[in-house]
């Protein structure tokens, strides 16, 4: 193993090895000289350059395990975007999309992480028809990962007069972004169009195009940033969306299938499959990979969903059902 001097000796984390790993370095030099000056000290030279051996190693091992932490670490996402999208139910499909983005939210904001709106369509009720949103922190992706999937409401309507049950759907979709760039886009795949951002904002925003939307022309993805007032802002913003969604592309294509072994673990996190229930009526919420349910919906909209999101990550089988 190579181990280079320079590099442990200014990374704070393995410098105060670097002292040790230099003096058992120096001795084994020293020792090995003089076993070739003097042959008559082999027998009690081999066995103490042997333990220095065995030390160096120990150092090594010490400082590769601190270098690849750090790797480790500076490779893992520091932010995310979060789509979520209406499904099926129409208007009130739209009512339960912004339901769960408040939700994420709230549990953000408990959780001291940034979350900033990057683009909202409204419906016509004042729910979201699709919206995206920035979330940033090192562990929101490992928290959150779980998340993507369908979910599913069933409650009552407030503007249903004959009290029926309906059943809505939002899909969620969890996208990490790397600090390194896993792969380049040709420019020349890309078109760009900008335009006013509606909404709130100020005067700023319905005057100046600030507004970018990207289309990777090969694949057909569109993404939409108006959460700056800058459009080099939105610009950047809208990249690392469009990017994200590019690496989750490539990643679905690596992937092998799932294992029929892994079935006591957590599902497949494809987008379409059904993961969750909030059955307003009897006040319950079931995660249907985990057969786990939860009571006390209110507190969950409020953003209160740790238990949940530490059961999907144990991937453990509860016994609750399904609910209907």
């Amino acid at each position: 193993m190579t181990i280079d001097l320079d590099t442990i000796k200014t990374n704070h984390k393995t410098r105060y090895l670097a002292g040790e790993y230099e003096r058992v370095l120096d001795e084994i030099v020293s020792v090995e000289q003089m076993l070739e000056a003097d042959p008559s000290m082999r027998e009690l030279g081999e066995g103490e350059l042997e333990s220095l051996k065995i030390q160096r190693t120990g150092i090594e091992k010490q400082i590769q395990d601190i270098l690849d932490a750090d790797k480790e670490e500076e490779e893992r996402p520091k932010e995310i975007i979060l789509e979520v999208r209406a499904g099926a139910g129409g208007e009130e499909a739209a009512i339960f999309a912004e339901d769960l983005a408040i939700m994420y939210e709230r549990y953000a904001e408990k959780k001291g992480w940034g979350f900033t709106k990057l683009d909202v369509s409204q419906s016509e009720v004042g729910g979201y028809k699709e919206a995206s949103f920035e979330i940033k922190s090192k562990d929101a992706y490992d928290l959150l990962r779980y998340e993507t999937g369908v979910h599913r409401v069933q409650r009552i309507p407030a503007t249903e007069k004959s009290g029926r049950i309906h059943t809505s759907t939002a899909s969620v979709v969890v996208l990490p972004i790397y600090s390194e760039k896993h792969f380049t886009v040709n420019p020349a795949d890309l078109e760009m169009e900008f335009s006013r951002s509606g909404g709130a904002g100020g005067q700023n925003v319905n005057k100046v195009e600030t507004a970018v939307r990207i289309i990777h022309k090969p694949t057909g993805l569109a993404v939409r940033c108006t959460s700056e007032r800058s459009q080099l802002k939105n610009r950047e913003k809208a990249m690392s969306m469009l990017m994200a969604k590019l690496q989750d592309i490539d990643r679905e294509k690596q992937e092998t299938a799932v294992s029929a072994d892994r079935k006591h673990q957590i599902g497949t996190g494809d987008r379409s499959e059904k993961i969750r229930t909030y059955n307003i009526l009897q006040d319950r919420v079931t995660d249907h990979r985990i057969k786990q349910s939860w009571s006390n919906i209110q507190k969950i909209f409020e953003g209160n969903i740790d238990a949940i999101i530490d059961a999907c990550r144990a991937g453990t089988v509860g016994d609750a059902e399904e609910s209907e």
